[in-house]
């Protein structure tokens, strides 16, 4: 038996599928709020509520908490130490570059590192700083050797960003690709070390950059993955046993 679908209903079914397929033409896409040179906020969004980039950042390091044990290094703050370590962090120790921080308990230049001990750590989170290191290479050579070995690295780097306007901003050297971080990274801990990943996709990069929080956006529209748009990478990174 062929079901028949009547004309008027099939005529109404067309015009919603050419709807959803086809691209508006040139001149009819709706900017709305987006058509403006300012954008929404130029604070990544904090000020709305969970950035979209720190968003994909707790989601990576929720499914790596296992990671997050014993003694941990964390920059700038343990906050995300704290949150996904608990009970199994035994000590928490703070790196920032420079004095100032009372949450420090190390200030130094991670591509020097001298100051760290090696093998000490048996995890550390690196989240969002790369970026604002010219020399990565050298930092990641000062963060593999301060991990004890079979010990795991938590980082997370920019793919689709604004330059922050802070203090940060003259330093901002780099944005990466899923591509580029898995190279560098496995040219420092080796080929069948390193995991990286990326998450995002066209409505979540522009959104991130217009300011916009996580809370604007559908749980549906921001983990919809599209490798073409990476807003955030993340990386596993594995010291040799």
């Amino acid at each position: 038996m062929t079901l028949r679908i009547p004309g008027y209903l099939q005529r109404r079914l067309n015009k919603h599928w050419r709807r959803l397929m086809v691209r508006p033409t040139v001149g009819t896409v709706d900017f709305g709020d987006l058509r403006t040179l300012r954008p929404i906020s130029s604070e990544f969004g904090y000020e709305r509520g969970l950035p979209i980039d720190r968003y994909y950042i707790e989601q990576f390091l929720e499914s790596c908490r296992e990671d997050v044990h014993g003694r941990v290094l964390e920059i700038g703050d343990n906050e995300y130490t704290r949150k996904y370590g608990g009970d199994r962090v035994l000590a928490s120790d703070v790196l920032h570059v420079s004095d100032g921080n009372p949450k420090a308990t190390m200030v130094g230049d991670i591509t020097r590192g001298d100051f760290i001990p090696g093998n000490h750590f048996d995890s550390v989170i690196f989240t969002q700083t790369l970026q604002f290191i010219y020399d990565h290479r050298a930092a990641l050579e000062t963060l593999h050797r301060i991990l004890k070995p079979g010990a795991v690295l938590l980082a997370t780097v920019p793919g689709i960003t604004k330059i922050p306007q802070d203090e940060w901003g003259p330093l901002c050297a780099w944005s990466f690709t899923p591509a580029s971080t898995s190279r560098m990274f496995s040219e420092v801990f080796g080929d069948g070390q390193v995991k990286v990943e990326s998450r995002g996709n066209v409505l979540a990069a522009c959104a991130f950059l217009q300011g916009l929080a996580s809370e604007e956006l559908s749980r549906e529209e921001l983990e919809e993955f599209d490798p073409l748009y990476p807003v955030m990478i993340s990386v596993r990174a594995e010291k040799v046993p």
